[in-house]
């Protein structure tokens, strides 16, 4: 009898993807997780498909931790750095005043009492008027200033013949040059209600988070478990 051979099949060789360098970037790549195990085949474990090479914002290529922060600019730090006093209503007004007479006996030795230099240097006089004011007494700062500038043009102004031709001279620079102080007080108010309103805000998240915790109230005590009761033996 004739016996045909019975040869086994050999099987098809798949063909095998080349695997990519260390560290190099593979586009549209998955990672598989096995999550738990399912509840429609008993015994059986759930993957689900997680994308592979995204960032804390979900972007490729986004290296910043989830918790940085911004880098604050350098303008910012320079303006940490200055000096943040606290003055009273009468000391941010003797500091202006104090201030704009120096600067005008400076401007009437140096520049022959330039009202152009006086009006420049009037205003970040008042700039830190209004910023170096305490809080409780911010109103005083647009008061303030005008008396500054008008302390500090007696020497810019350059009046002679007594006590009377020096007011009269007083009174004239005051009314030509009074778009400097126009524009000083208008700096100073600006600074001040900034201030009160990021006060006034600052005071309602205080007063907000304080009820939000009497709202909650203290938790109340766990009760403490009895102790168990040892049987003794008769």
């Amino acid at each position: 009898m004739e016996q045909h051979r019975t040869s086994q099949p050999q099987g098809r060789r798949r063909p095998q993807t080349p695997l990519a360098p260390p560290g190099a970037a593979v586009e549209g790549a998955a990672v598989y997780r096995v999550t738990g195990r399912s509840g429609r085949t008993p015994g059986g474990a759930r993957v689900e498909r997680a994308a592979a090479g995204t960032g804390a914002a979900g972007r490729p290529g986004d290296r910043r931790p989830p918790g940085a922060r911004r880098p604050v600019p350098p303008v910012v730090l320079a303006l940490r750095r200055l000096p943040s006093p606290r003055l009273t209503g009468l000391g941010a007004g003797l500091f202006a005043c104090a201030a704009m007479l120096v600067l005008g006996v400076l401007d009437r030795l140096l520049f022959d009492g330039s009202p152009l230099v006086y009006g420049l240097l009037f205003l970040p006089v008042s700039a830190l008027t209004a910023l170096w004011v305490r809080p409780a007494d911010l109103v005083t700062a647009p008061i303030g200033v005008p008396i500054a500038f008008a302390v500090g043009v007696v020497p810019v102004s350059g009046g002679s013949g007594g006590i009377g031709g020096q007011a009269m001279a007083v009174v004239t620079a005051l009314a030509v040059h009074a778009g400097w102080l126009y524009g000083g007080t208008l700096v100073a108010g600006l600074i001040a209600s900034v201030r009160k309103v990021r006060d006034m805000g600052r005071r309602q998240q205080q007063r907000a988070a304080a009820a939000a915790r009497e709202a909650a109230g203290p938790r109340p005590a766990a009760a403490p478990r009895p102790a168990p009761s040892r049987r003794t033996a008769p």
